[in-house]
Parts: C-alpha cells; sequence; structure tokens
C-alpha cells in the first residue's frame, strides 16, 4: 500500500511570470468580481441619501473673568493646553450641553416624526442621535474648535451646528455666573470675619502702645526709632578705623624712638617730627660751637672772657635741648595714652547706644509684632474688598470672551457624503483587488495539473506531448494540420522512449473521464499510419465506447464478439478512411462478458496482432473507475497516460500512475490534453510553432468545436457520426 502514497510536492518559487500567467487564466473571475464590486459601489453610492456638513468654529479660554487679578490673568494668557480642549471635547458632548440643544430645537418630536415613525423621542436617545450626527476637531496649536454637523437638510445642519456651540457658551456663562455668585457670596462672609479680627488686634495693639509707653508717631514704622541709624553706624564705624589707624601709627613712633638715647634723638627727633624750637635750639648750638672754635684758635679758653661766655652759651644750649628732647617724648607719650583713652570711649559710647536700642526693640516688641499683624490683616481685607468689587462688576459684564462664537455655520452648497469619486474609485480599486485576490485563492486551492513542470516534479515522468484544445479527428483536419505537428511530436517521443523495437502495443490510459484519450489514441495510430505503418486501433472501453463514432463505423461486432469466441479475428476487424489503419470495435458487451479482457484469449489475441500489426493501439476507460484499465496495463507493452490541463486534482492522477506501476506496466510517459495556448503563454513554445510552420497554401477543413470536459462517450473524440 506504500506504493499509493502521494509525494508531498516540492516547494517552488513562483516567477513574475506565473502570477501574470495565473491573472490570465483566471481573467474572468477577476474581470466579473471587478464588474460586480464597481457595479454595486455605483449603485450604493448613486442610492445613499446625500449628506451636508456645516461647520461652526469657536474660540475656548479657560474660566476667568474678565477683569481679573494676576494669578488669573497669567491663567487666561496661557498657550496651547492639550487638556484643556479635550476637556472641552467632552463638554460639548456632554448631555449637561447637548440637552440644551434638544429642548431648545424640540428634537425630540422633530427627529421621531422624521426618522422614528412618529414616536417621540427620549431626550437620551436624542442626545445619542445628535452625537452620531456630530464631529469636533480643533485647529492645530490654537484654541479654537470647529463643530461639524451633518444633515440630509443643509439648513438643518448649519442650524445644528449653531445650536450646538450656542449652547456651550451660554453653558460656560450660566456655570461661570454661578460660580461667580457662590464665590462673592463666600468672599462677604470672610470679609465681614476679617472685620471683627481686625477690630480685636487694633484693640490690642492700643493697649500695647499704653501699657509699654511706646513712642509711635511714624504709622508706616513696624519697629522703634533707633539712637544710632544705619547711617550712624557706618560712620562711626568710618571713625573708629581712622582712630585705630592713627594710635596704631602714635604707638609705632613712640615705640621706634624710645630706643635711641638722648644724643640720638637730637639728630632723629628733627626729621622724625617737625618741632621748630628743638630745631632753632640746635641751629643755635651749631652757631655757638662754630663761634668757639673759631675763638679758641685766637684766644686762650680759660683767660678769655668772651671764649668763656660762648663756652657757658653752648652748655645752656645742650641743656635746654635735652629738656627739649625729653618734652618731646613725653609728649608723644602723653599723645599715644590721650588716643587710647578716645578710642576706648568711643567704642564703649556706641556699644552702649546699641544696648539701649536693642533693650528699647525687645521692650516693645509685643507692640510691634501687634501691629504687623494688624497690618497684614488690613492689607488681606483690602485685597477682599477689591475682589468682591471686581467679582460683582464682572457678574455686569458680558463674558463672551472664555466662548466665542467667530466663525458661524452657513448653509454648504455641496454635500460631502457620500463622496461618489472615492467610493466609486474605491469601489474599482477594491473591486480589483477582490477579484485578483480570489483569482489567486482558487490558483491556490486548484491541485490540477497548469504546467509541464508540475508534472514532472510530481510524477517523476517525462512529457512526451502537449496537445493543444480544439483538436479534432487528424483525417477531417488534414495530414498537414496545425494540430497533426502535436501529434507527430508525441510520436517521436513515443518511440524514443521505447526501449525495445518489438515493443509495439500500447494503451491510451487516463485518471477520470472526459481527459481525451480517446482523442489520443485515435489520432496517435492516425499518425502512425501516415508514416506507412500498419496500424490496429482497438476500443477495449467496453462499457462506454466512442471510437466508432469518430470514425463512423459500426459497433455490431468487435473485441467482445472475439473473446467470447462468436466471430472470428478477421471479421472484427474494420477498414478506415485512412490509409493503413485498421480498427477493432468494442462491440456489444453481454452481462456474461464481464472480465474478458483479462482472458487468455485477450492475451492470445495481443501476441497474434503484435505480429500482423507495426503498432497496436488499445482505447480503455478510466483507470479509477474500473479495472478494465489495469488489465490492460499489464498485457500490453507500453503504457501512455492522458492529462487534461486543470481538470482533476494531481493526487488523483499520481494514483493512476502509482496503479499502472503497481500492475506491472510499462509507463513511458505522460501526455497533456487541451491546453489552453490563448491564456497560457508559456505553452507556446511547445505547440506555438506548430502553427509556424503549417503550410500556408493549402485549404484547411474546417475543425468542428468540441468540449473537452464533457463526458468520454459524448464528446471525447470531438467528432459526431453521421448516419
Amino acid at each position: 500500500m506504500d506504493s499509493f502514497k502521494t509525494p508531498p510536492p516540492q516547494e517552488t518559487k513562483l516567477h513574475f511570470l506565473d502570477y501574470w500567467r495565473i491573472i490570465r487564466i483566471r481573467k474572468a473571475i477577476i474581470i466579473t468580481v471587478f464588474l460586480i464590486t464597481a457595479i454595486i459601489a455605483t449603485a450604493v453610492t448613486f442610492i445613499l441619501p446625500e449628506s451636508f456638513a456645516s461647520t461652526a468654529r469657536i474660540l475656548v479660554e479657560p474660566d476667568v473673568s474678565n477683569i481679573s487679578m494676576g494669578e488669573e490673568r497669567s491663567v487666561a494668557q496661557a498657550g496651547y493646553d492639550p487638556f484643556f480642549l479635550q476637556t472641552t471635547y467632552e463638554l460639548i458632548q456632554s448631555q449637561a450641553v447637548l440637552s440644551n440643544v434638544v429642548n431648545t430645537l424640540n428634537l425630540n418630536v422633530e427627529w421621531g416624526k422624521k426618522y422614528f415613525n412618529g414616536e417621540t423621542l427620549k431626550t437620551i436617545e436624542a442626545i445619542e442621535f445628535l452625537k452620531r450626527r456630530m464631529h469636533l476637531d480643533t485647529v492645530r496649536n490654537t484654541k479654537y474648535i470647529t463643530v461639524t454637523v451633518f444633515s440630509e437638510d443643509k439648513n438643518d445642519a448649519a442650524r445644528l451646528a449653531n445650536a450646538v456651540a450656542q449652547a456651550y457658551q451660554d453653558y460656560r456663562l450660566q456655570q461661570r455666573s454661578e460660580l461667580a455668585s457662590a464665590g462673592i457670596e463666600v468672599l462677604q462672609k470672610q470679609f465681614e470675619a476679617e472685620e471683627n479680627e481686625i477690630q480685636t488686634v487694633q484693640s490690642n495693639v492700643d493697649n500695647l502702645r499704653k501699657t509699654l509707653n511706646i513712642t509711635d508717631f511714624d504709622p508706616n514704622s513696624y519697629s522703634p526709632t533707633p539712637t544710632l541709624t544705619q547711617a550712624d553706624l557706618q560712620r562711626l564705624a568710618e571713625q573708629k578705623v581712622e582712630q585705630q589707624k592713627l594710635y596704631k601709627q602714635l604707638q609705632t613712633r613712640l615705640n621706634e624712638l624710645g630706643n635711641y638715647t638722648t644724643n640720638q634723638l637730637r639728630d632723629i627727633l628733627p626729621t622724625a617730627m617737625a618741632d621748630t624750637a628743638l630745631a632753632g635750639l640746635l641751629d643755635k648750638l651749631h652757631t655757638a660751637e662754630q663761634d668757639y672754635v673759631v675763638m679758641t684758635n685766637d684766644y686762650n679758653p680759660t683767660n678769655n672772657m668772651n671764649v668763656v661766655r660762648v663756652k657757658s652759651e653752648i652748655d645752656e644750649l645742650n641743656h635746654q635741648i635735652d629738656d627739649r628732647v625729653a618734652g618731646i617724648m613725653a609728649g608723644l607719650d602723653s599723645a599715644v595714652k590721650e588716643q587710647k583713652a578716645a578710642l576706648d570711649a568711643f567704642a564703649a559710647a556706641v556699644e552702649e547706644a546699641k544696648t539701649n536700642d536693642q533693650a528699647e526693640y525687645f521692650r516693645g516688641m509685643p507692640y510691634w509684632q501687634k501691629k504687623r499683624e494688624l497690618e497684614r490683616k488690613l492689607e488681606f481685607h483690602r485685597l477682599l474688598a477689591a475682589k468682591i468689587e471686581t467679582e460683582q462688576l464682572s457678574l455686569e459684564i458680558p463674558k463672551t470672551a472664555m466662548v466665542q462664537i467667530t466663525d458661524p455655520a452657513t448653509p454648504a452648497d455641496n454635500p460631502v457624503k457620500p463622496n461618489k469619486t472615492l467610493n466609486i474609485a474605491l469601489g474599482l480599486v477594491f473591486g480589483l483587488v477582490m477579484g485578483i485576490g480570489l483569482a489567486f485563492f482558487i490558483e491556490y486551492l486548484d491541485t490540477s495539473v497548469k504546467t509541464i513542470d508540475d508534472v514532472e516534479r510530481a510524477f517523476q515522468a517525462p512529457v512526451l506531448g502537449v496537445i493543444p484544445q480544439n483538436v479534432g479527428f487528424l483525417a477531417d483536419e488534414g495530414t498537414e494540420s496545425t494540430h497533426a505537428e502535436a501529434y507527430r511530436v508525441l510520436r517521436t517521443n513515443m518511440l524514443f522512449s521505447r526501449k525495445d523495437d518489438k515493443l509495439n502495443s500500447l494503451v491510451v490510459v487516463s485518471a477520470g473521464a472526459g481527459e481525451g484519450k480517446s482523442t489520443t489514441a485515435l489520432n496517435l495510430a492516425t499518425v502512425f499510419a501516415h508514416t506507412g505503418q500498419r496500424v490496429l486501433l482497438v476500443d477495449s472501453d467496453l462499457r462506454r465506447p466512442t471510437l466508432h463514432k469518430m470514425l463512423r463505423v459500426s459497433n455490431n461486432i468487435g473485441l467482445t464478439n472475439y473473446l467470447l469466441k462468436q466471430n472470428a479475428l478477421a471479421e472484427v476487424i474494420q477498414t478506415t478512411s485512412v490509409p493503413l489503419l485498421d480498427f477493432m470495435a468494442s462491440g456489444k458487451l453481454p452481462n456474461s462478458s464481464m472480465g474478458v479482457l483479462g482472458s487468455l484469449p485477450m492475451k492470445d489475441m495481443i501476441a497474434e496482432l503484435k505480429q500482423r500489426y507495426d503498432f497496436i493501439f488499445f482505447d480503455s476507460p478510466p483507470i479509477l473507475g474500473v479495472s478494465d484499465a489495469s488489465i490492460l496495463a499489464s498485457e500490453v507493452d507500453l503504457v501512455l497516460q492522458v492529462i487534461q490541463y486543470r481538470r482533476y486534482p494531481q493526487p488523483m492522477n499520481i494514483r493512476a500512475k502509482q496503479m499502472i506501476e503497481k500492475v506491472g506496466g510499462n509507463f513511458i510517459g505522460i501526455v497533456l490534453n487541451n491546453i489552453n495556448v490563448s491564456q497560457d503563454e508559456s505553452y507556446y513554445y511547445y505547440t506555438g510553432y506548430y502553427h509556424d510552420y503549417a503550410p500556408h497554401g493549402e485549404e484547411e477543413q474546417p475543425v468542428p468545436a468540441q468540449d473537452q470536459n464533457a463526458p468520454d462517450d459524448a464528446d471525447e473524440g470531438g467528432i459526431k457520426q453521421k448516419y
């Protein structure tokens, strides 16, 4: 049983031409689906009612008053806010807004009469019906929202769009008024409570002022007036720095001069300190010393009175200079001490002033804290008063800036639905896609034989011949017809496929009925006869014989009569109109002759015919229908299988081949029959040249049309018997 298993098909890659071939072959399906879809799309487009669209454009802003304070104004001036716009979308489509549209325009009754057989709609039903006819959108990166409404009446579409925009504006204004009124009431209560608290705090401030004896003449002051202002402290700090600098200079000079002797100080002090008295004494001493030197050169220093006098004067000047140096040093030391005392007194005075100011501040702190608290409450009280006044004024001013209907809807001139051009174009495209898709789907489901490659890959057998469509009896068409060349090619390939020249009996089989095996056997025998060989054609399809009709001979006696020994072999063989071609009809098939093809007389007859004729061709019934074909395949030398193009699934034909091999038949190849060359150009290479090389000077006889898809007994051969 393993021999009957169908081998798995090998995967193949499709070329572009393969796709084009499928489209050409299935073009009838593609065109049909395309036309049906196009007609339906066109009909539906023209049947659908027209719909008009009207659009109202509104500008939306957050809820703020026309007169607003800083924080609200900053919110109002904010830029694009997608969350606010999305919230606005939902609000426009909410029941709170659309219910006003339904009630204002009485849409419950109007739409009930128009669309629901006069039944009044519920408000929620009318809202849902309106939402299905409404579309909201935004202008990119702006606060504009468009409200588009669709309707069969262009005026009704504009009316509904404007009504929705107006209802949303009224709802926003109403909500703002209600919120503002409630806010004003809360602010007024807060204002009154603040007034009571201010009176209490004011009383506490007055009591503390009296109790603490606070002097406060500046109503804008929230701390005691200090003894030393900040400017005073800065000025005193600068003075302190200058005094410290002067003290350090004097101290440094005193320390430096204290390291010298009196005689050294005589020379240093005139340059270190500007003292006129010391300078005068030093000048006099210098003069006296010069006079003394001059006199001692002329006179005796001990006896001359002038010398003695000058000497006394020098001694007195030295004594005065020493006293002056000592006085200067004492004065410098006193100046250092005085500067130190002044610096200490200055610092003490400043610290005392600071201490007094700090003590005064802490003493009056309760008063100043209460005063600051009173000022804060007064400021908040003033803000509340301003806010209440602003909100009260805003209630009286229209707040249309929150929602502005900038572009009211107007009736449209042309309908927007259906878009006839677009719908028909989409219908055409969709129809084409559907047609091509259906064609490829059918091609995918079609497992029949399509190409020679399919046959050779699946059957592992050669294709010996390719026969085109509308082939008739070659004797009627003429020996030089284009179809005759196809059979001559088949004859040549068959002869080369024989392994021995003695193999001259052949049976033509097929998997199912109507595949053209009878026509193939007849024309193949005719081609062999045309080559000068003696040929016998045997109609061994005992149940549905057709060859006698094609050859226009009688079927009264034939194969069954010989096998049942009713007639001699010479009596059952008939001549035909084709020279060298003899014919043995099937004969009448009695019920008692079932299985005669497998009898010994059948084998003896075949052996005898092989001696008399060059070639014997047997026609057979479908091999999968009855057992006769299998018996014939086992008895003759060669078996040729006919497969009709795109008729039966490949597994069926493969099983027929397996049955031939199972009974021991000598399978030599396959004939592809009924090829539509006009649809499948890939077969042009096998059949197109027949037309190119056919004789053009001779007039050919007309070929009767035939349908290869009909049953074997009616039109397998394509020739009707004439009586």
